[in-house]
């Protein structure tokens, strides 16, 4: 376990360190911000002032180890942008997003999942065919496409939701639906061909003759088997839905920090998208090691391994 826990560690920083040069280099690639902060009419002598003093007339190495020294400490410099340290704004807006990403990851698996063992229990039947319709489609549509008509259908026409904005349980329904449209209908067809593949295992034939009851059998027995290559797929699209915030907080006015990142971006603001590019990375690493760690307790065989 020690062997496993220090290795992970070391892919932790590789990647870590990874995601710092490749989002340092693309950002200093987009340009130069400080044509972004100085009016139109501002002289030559003023933009060389101000590229003087904010450091970026020196070589892009020795940026980039100022950059990496102060995000060891967890500080990410000063917003270009907003003259507030990156990393506090960062972490004001987090609460938002992760509030937003596990509304969409909940309700996929709330309503996938069910649906998928349904589907796979009535193999062939009328609900099969449309659960499996239903994810063909989801899979087909874009999240912010889901999102427009959500608020056409459900505010405009129907008047049941709000449009936009973050505060009550209501304006969350919307966006997560949003957001976890894709992953629904991922899931549910995952979950289907996985309680396929297990129900026809000798061990739930033997389970089934002993005289226990279906919902028995499909808890306890099938369903865990089937739930590994499923909790692979919801630990990768954690980080899906985090990139796939970017747009829903956009089209629903989210104060999140995809909304942000976006913003942060167009205006060329360095640290403040190289604190949010780290700080998501760091998640996402984060829900994969999850993944491993529950692998373990749905596997034995992994864990003795």
């Amino acid at each position: 376990m020690r062997r496993h826990l220090l290795t992970v560690s070391v892919h932790l920083v590789s990647v870590a360190l990874g995601v710092s040069i490749l989002s340092f280099v693309f950002m200093h690639l987009s340009g130069d911000p400080v044509m972004l902060m100085l009016p139109p009419d501002a002289s030559r002598q003023q933009v060389e002032d101000l590229r003087e003093r904010m450091g970026f007339n020196d070589p892009i190495p020795l940026q980039y180890l100022r950059f990496l020294s102060g995000a060891v400490r967890g500080d990410f410099g000063i917003s270009l942008r907003h003259q507030q340290p990156a990393m506090g704004i960062i972490l004001e807006r987090l609460p938002a997003t992760l509030e937003l990403a596990f509304a969409g990851m909940g309700i996929a698996l709330a309503v996938a999942v069910p649906f998928g063992i349904l589907s796979a229990l009535r193999r062939g039947s009328t609900l099969d065919y449309c659960v499996m319709g239903g994810a063909l489609l989801g899979l087909s549509m874009p999240n912010f496409w889901v999102g427009i008509v959500g608020i056409l259908v459900f505010s405009v026409k129907l008047r049941l939701l709000p449009t936009a904005g973050r505060g009550s349980w209501a304006q969350l329904i919307l966006p997560g639906l949003a957001l976890g449209s894709y992953l629904m209908a991922l899931i549910a067809r995952l979950t289907r061909s996985g309680m396929l593949e297990v129900i026809s295992q000798d061990y739930v034939r033997t389970a089934r003759a002993k005289g226990l009851s279906e919902a028995v059998i499909v808890v306890r027995h099938a369903l865990r088997n089937a739930l590994i290559p499923l909790v692979t797929v919801v630990g990768l699209q954690m980080g899906e839905l985090l990139g796939g915030a970017v747009v829903i907080e956009t089209v629903f006015a989210w104060p999140g920090v995809g909304r942000l990142i976006l913003q942060a971006v167009f205006q060329r603001d360095y640290p403040l998208v190289q604190a949010a590019v780290f700080i998501l990375a760091m998640i996402f690493v984060g829900a994969n090691l999850c993944v491993d760690l529950m692998y373990r307790y749905l596997d034995p065989r992994i864990r003795h391994a």
